[in-house]
């Protein structure tokens, strides 16, 4: 394709639509369903496509000069934008709202709220991200597996043979116990308010469309009890930091580490503003993507009765009934591909966003600086070329297959690769293995499970199952699932 000449117009094809009421149904839809929305797009005009011809969208950057938005797929085309690191920038995962960080004093905790290092770019990047790895080695995630476990085993405690139980929100509330306990050294069932308590109700209060919508700080506005709960987790975290500094708490968890870390040639720190911005970010993302990839891998599981019985098998091998150790973790290849395949099939983040730090070539065309990017993870992984019946569910093929960073990247690639991905594994192995070891759950007949989120996929109105004592009666409720879960993966 040749290249075309560069204008502040986007030169990339895309669909048509009016001005001004055009680019707002636009972004409406995209914020609703990505994948339904970027699919047929990439269907029409191929692996790059304008969300409207000629520009004059803007999704989810802050900067006003942003000419339009596009979005990508592809091995070659992610390998471009998820490692020239210098050249396509991140963004805070507020999205929009970091426009309004200097407003005014109200505003100046949305400097460091959910901001880490989506915020921050090339040197000081690199900086921050090696100060954090320390926390994140292998060994000393390795040294969470007894509260992992026994947080695991008190959530499955709670659970009657034969009810209803909603597993999207059950594995909510498990992962934010897990990642209070963790990240802060504190017990998340406890009765007394923390900052992951602040934190959580400011994530649920931006959640809401109008606090983007309409970002004045005016009495009944969201926007307002937003920068309000902003204040508290700012205050309490700050708070916790201190209390952490004069020796108190567990000095186990992240936000330990990460006080104690120091730049082994300057001996740097990071500052107060860095790790506030850091854990918030982390607590944020390693709770929401991790319920949301147990929660499908679930789903999945109860809708492929052989697989589910297989994995069994080996977990019942292996472990016996009890909680696995971290040396037996590695002896359940069958459970690492069972984890695999769910992340390629359904990336509970569908697309990873950025944003072009200058003019740049992609995909034949010259790109605008400031440019929207949406790099699709959901349409790479089901490449026919690079993943045989891409929407069936077959761990099995992990056995023969080993893609490329770029034709698999559920945690990303690149310098900004999760820094959690390790954590990540490790919860979710420990989880599965002690479930499905107890439990077997079935979907009720003709349960509607349609995808929803606009950074993470969960299922819409969450995900309701019956909870059996494991019987091995794993044909149960299998083929009656309806909704658009049927569009990414085929079920009997």
């Amino acid at each position: 394709m040749a290249i075309t000449a560069l204008s502040r117009t986007l030169p990339v094809p895309g669909p048509r639509s009016l001005p001004l009421v055009g680019p707002l149904l636009m972004k409406g839809r995209f914020f609703e369903d990505p994948i339904g929305t970027l699919q047929p797009l990439f269907a029409q005009y191929g692996s790059i496509v304008a969300l409207r011809a000629g520009g004059g969208t803007r999704v989810y950057s802050s900067d006003r000069r942003c000419p339009g938005s596009i979005a990508i797929f592809g091995p070659e085309l992610l390998r471009q934008t998820r490692t020239q690191h210098d050249r396509f920038h991140q963004h805070p995962l507020i999205g929009p709202l970091y426009a309004q960080r200097s407003d005014h004093p109200r505003t100046a905790a949305l400097n460091t709220f959910l901001v880490s290092l989506w915020g921050v770019e090339r040197d000081e990047h690199r900086r921050q991200r090696r100060l954090m790895m320390p926390a994140f080695h292998k060994k000393h995630i390795e040294g969470y597996h007894d509260d992992m476990a026994a947080l695991t085993a008190g959530e499955l405690a709670r659970w009657r043979n034969g009810e209803p139980i909603d597993v999207a929100d059950a594995m909510h509330g498990l992962t934010l116990r897990i990642v209070t306990k963790t990240l802060f050294g504190e017990d998340g069932g406890s009765a007394v308010r923390g900052p992951a308590d602040d934190l959580f109700d400011a994530m649920s209060r931006l959640n809401n469309p109008l606090t983007t919508v309409l970002p004045y700080d005016l009495p009944g506005l969201p926007y307002r009890t937003f920068l309000d709960a902003v204040a508290r987790y700012d205050a309490a975290m700050r708070a916790l930091i201190a209390r952490k500094r004069a020796g108190g708490g567990d000095n186990r968890d992240v936000l330990a580490m990460l006080l104690q870390s120091r730049d082994e040639e300057s001996g740097a720190s990071l500052s107060e503003e860095e790790v506030v911005g850091h854990v918030g970010a982390l607590f944020a993302a390693g709770h929401e993507t991790t319920a949301n990839t147990l929660t499908w891998t679930l789903f999945l599981l109860s809708q492929h009765p052989h697989i589910c019985a297989e994995l069994l098998d080996e977990l019942e091998q292996v472990l016996g009934g009890a909680a696995p150790s971290v040396e037996q973790l590695e002896q359940l290849p069958l459970l690492d591909r069972v984890l695999k395949e769910s992340m390629r099939i359904i990336p509970v983040v569908p697309a990873v966003f950025r944003r072009s730090a200058e003019d740049v070539e992609l995909g034949g065309y010259l790109v605008p600086a400031h440019t929207e990017i949406f790099t699709s993870t959901y349409a790479t992984h089901h490449l026919p070329e690079i993943y045989a019946e891409p929407e069936r569910f077959l761990p099995g093929r992990w056995e023969t297959i080993t893609p490329s960073p770029f034709e698999y990247s559920p945690f990303s690639v690149g310098p900004r690769m999760c820094i959690g991905a390790t954590f990540a594994l490790f919860e979710m192995k420990i989880v599965l293995a002690m479930l499905l070891q107890r439990f077997r759950l079935e979907l009720p007949a003709g349960a509607r499970v349609d995808r929803f989120g606009f950074i993470t996929l969960s299922p819409r109105g969450g995900l309701t199952m019956l909870a059996h004592r494991q019987d091995r009666q794993f044909s149960r409720g299998v083929g009656g699932a309806q909704g658009n879960v049927r569009e990414m993966v085929i079920l009997p």
